[in-house]
């Protein structure tokens, strides 16, 4: 089924300050869609006006041709931002069985997305002795749980290491693969959003500026247009790998 979540001149403006101004994006595939942008240009707020968590000043934002209703959006979207709210005296056992319950999940593909990003090996200890990567890992997996077409995430690769970034890249990226799951994750490191992503959108300055498959946006000129730095690109392994480290 193909997903779409439409943003049509979306305003928003939070203590006298315009955050989006006339913002408009369309996104009307399955896929995994990396959402770049300088810090403080409104990512996350962005995620959270979509799912309704916040209220735009003007404009639209329709998930499946519909408004973000409350309704709309829990059947449709399942949304990842911050794992630090964990209840502490709580096994991570209890939070993954909750899920299963109301979700009527099967057990065996529990375990396997467990495993597959490494959450087995410390679900049946308390929350208070997870660090704040293992934490992050417990949320991500209740959240790809969740069988909606439309996922969310905000910086899931924050606080993870090299290895269990690269694990929930691969599975996000076989979920938008074989299950048709359109996947939208704000990510910081360019080079994760260059090789797991179909497109990348980037916003600057209260607006999407550009939107587009990976080879199209992954060029020096359209990144320094977005970090106001100059970007080399090299060619690695069938992938743009932007070195701007140097």
């Amino acid at each position: 089924m193909t997903s779409m979540i439409e943003i049509k001149n979306l305003t928003f403006q939070y203590k006298h300050k315009r955050v989006f101004d006339q913002a408009n994006m369309h996104i009307d595939d399955s896929g995994v869609y990396g959402l770049v942008a300088p810090n403080g240009t409104g990512k996350t707020t962005l995620l959270r006006l979509i799912v309704g968590l916040v209220k735009q000043s003007s404009g639209n934002i329709l998930i499946n041709n519909e408004k973000n209703s409350r309704s709309n959006v829990f059947k449709t979207v399942a949304y990842f931002d911050d794992a630090s709210s964990f209840s502490g005296m709580m096994k991570g056992r209890d939070y993954v069985d909750l899920v299963a319950k109301v979700h009527d999940l099967d057990q065996s593909n529990v375990e396997t997305m467990m495993a597959k990003l490494g959450v087995s090996k410390f679900i049946d200890k308390k929350i208070r002795t997870y660090s704040m990567g293992m934490k992050q890992r417990l949320q991500i997996t209740l959240v790809l749980l969740v069988d909606t077409p439309i996922i969310l995430l905000d910086e899931p690769l924050n606080n993870l290491d090299m290895k269990h970034s690269v694990q929930i890249m691969q599975v996000l990226r076989k979920l938008a693969t074989e299950l048709n799951k359109t996947v939208v994750i704000v990510i910081h490191d360019i080079n994760f959003a260059s090789c797991y992503s179909d497109y990348i959108v980037a916003m600057k300055n209260g607006k999407l500026v550009h939107q587009g498959e990976v080879n199209h946006i992954m060029q020096s000129p359209v990144l320094q247009d977005i970090y106001d730095m100059a970007i080399p690109i090299q060619d690695i392994d069938d992938h743009k790998i932007a070195v701007y480290f140097r």
